[in-house]
């Protein structure tokens, strides 16, 4: 683990990441989500349905995506954009240790700020009833997995990873991935969800089966690890010449 976790290139991301204004984006999304859970308990009580359709509908569709995008474009766009990646490059760190580094932290950011309040709207929502506030939680942080190896794969191959990422959490996957059932099968979110579907015994369901949904997780985010490697060894070699 030392091999691929360098804990200077850990810190300036973190730094990086958690900056003021970055901050203040991160901690918007949750706090909503949290807000809006105390007025629903407090104006309708415990609501099975409304709880469902709160924690899949905006949760899981809308805020995990999105705080992964800050969060795996963060990671390593920036430095990118400014040319500062090339002073990263040329200290003595494996490419494939700064890439595996900027994920593991993209996660620990992403799991903090989406997977924590899903899971604490659940519980002020219906009580963890039918064991959904830990299902969706669950289905928060391994999404959260997927998506900050694919932001961040995204910040290494173009310029306007956050725009692409806002299409892809806002179109794709808020929209498409929730109403289209053709790209439910390409979805993050609904490979998360049937993890839920697993954990709530099918109170949460999803329009993918358990195996081929934890099968498509690993593969997705292993290939974009590796792909946003291959891409920094690149950018390496751009530099030096």
């Amino acid at each position: 683990m030392s091999a691929l976790y360098h804990p200077t290139v850990a810190r300036l991301t973190y730094r990086a990441l958690l900056g003021r204004r970055r901050a203040m984006i991160l901690f918007l999304l949750p706090a909503l989500l949290v807000a809006i859970s105390l007025a629903v308990r407090l104006l309708t009580g415990v609501d099975d349905s409304t709880a469902n359709s709160l924690l899949g509908g905006f949760a899981i569709a809308t805020m995990v995506p999105l705080i992964g995008v800050i969060a795996g474009t963060g990671a390593i766009g920036p430095e990118i954009d400014d040319g500062s990646v090339i002073y990263l490059l040329a200290k003595p760190v494996k490419r494939p240790t700064i890439i595996f580094t900027k994920l593991v932290v993209a996660i620990g950011v992403t799991v903090a700020f989406s997977a924590v309040p899903t899971l604490l709207a659940g519980f002020i929502l219906n009580g963890n009833a039918h064991n959904m506030a830990v299902g969706y939680a669950v289905a928060a942080a391994v999404a959260s997995v997927c998506y900050s190896a694919i932001f961040l794969l995204l910040g290494t191959v173009t310029r306007h990873a956050v725009v692409v990422g806002l299409v892809y959490a806002l179109v794709w996957e808020a929209f498409f991935g929730s109403l289209v059932a053709g790209a439910r099968a390409l979805s993050v979110q609904q490979w998360s969800l049937a993890i839920a579907q697993k954990i709530t015994d099918e109170t949460v369901t999803s329009d993918m089966g358990l195996t081929a949904s934890v099968i498509l997780l690993i593969v997705v985010t292993a290939a974009a690890t590796w792909y946003a490697g291959h891409k920094m060894r690149s950018l390496t070699l751009a530099g030096e010449e």
